[in-house]
């Protein structure tokens, strides 16, 4: 069976997920920041987040990266966090807001479609967000044409679904079990940037030059593995998209089988799903 991919209904079922899960991704902050500072630092790093910065964040969640941004730039600087997902901003503008961070404003905005002024931007940020895009090109093209000369952009992604099981062992499951077909290549999914130079290159064909990366290992360390199903079942919206078409019955049993088999990750000090990072840059 052939199936279309349909760039226009797969962004509504997207923001649709995300409106959902964005309490749940929320209140998991404090793990997602454990588990993605690392990934995190080496970002901004690259990015040239410091003392005044004007800084794009673009699929900015819940917003753990816009308050670490935030907290570089000072008063003097600002972050502009924008989303899909208005339910997912309001988290971010909150928690910006009890930390005191008055620098930090946010915005409904496609990724896609960046609506922001010309070359007003010292860097550009996205965290796990540019995997999702199903136009990349589109995406790039506005972040490049967002920075000023000279500006940075920094992105973090998954690497290869070998690297990171804790996720692609459940993405394998629900897809058998849902009967998806594999992704088509230039297909938004975790993966789409994680092969080796994949992400580098959508940089240069942008217009960015002196293009890097660097691999960041980065276990998802949690007590157990039913934690880490829940975490995943209460906040992955990639994952229940992929499960949409399957009868209630069915997604328990696949995430029954999804338990089990992250349990494989457990030990004696709890569990460490194996997950690896890309940190790419580049300069406008």
């Amino acid at each position: 069976m052939t199936v279309t991919f349909d760039p226009a209904s797969y962004k509504d079922t997207t923001r649709a997920q995300w409106e959902e899960a964005a309490a749940a991704w929320h209140a998991w902050g404090p793990t997602l920041e454990e588990w993605l500072g690392e990934a995190t630092e080496l970002m901004l790093d690259t990015a040239g987040v410091g003392t005044g910065s004007r800084v794009l964040d673009v699929a900015a969640g819940a917003g753990g990266q816009t308050l670490a941004a935030a907290r570089r730039v000072g008063p003097t600087g600002n972050v502009l966090a924008t989303d899909i997902s208005p339910a997912i901003l309001r988290h971010a503008a909150a928690v910006a807001a009890a930390a005191g961070l008055t620098t930090v404003r946010t915005r409904e905005l496609d990724g896609e479609r960046l609506d922001v002024e010309p070359a007003a931007f010292d860097a550009v940020v996205s965290r796990l967000g540019l995997i999702y895009f199903p136009d990349r090109a589109g995406a790039l093209a506005g972040q490049y044409r967002a920075l000023r000369p000279g500006g940075r952009i920094a992105a973090v992604v998954y690497s290869t679904p070998d690297r990171n099981g804790f996720f692609s062992v459940p993405v394998s499951i629900i897809r058998r079990r849902a009967q998806l077909p594999p992704p088509a290549p230039g297909q938004p999914g975790p993966f789409s940037l994680g092969g080796p130079g994949v992400l580098e290159g959508e940089l240069r064909a942008a217009g960015f030059r002196d293009v890097g990366s660097q691999v960041v290992p980065a276990p998802l360390r949690l007590p157990a593995a039913a934690d880490c199903v829940r975490f995943e079942r209460e906040s992955f919206g990639a994952l229940h998209q992929m499960l949409a078409g399957l009868a209630p019955d069915e997604r328990a049993d696949a995430w029954a089988e999804i338990g089990s088999e992250l349990a494989a990750f457990e030990g004696p000090d709890g569990f460490e799903g194996p997950c690896e990072l890309i940190v790419a840059w580049g300069v406008k």
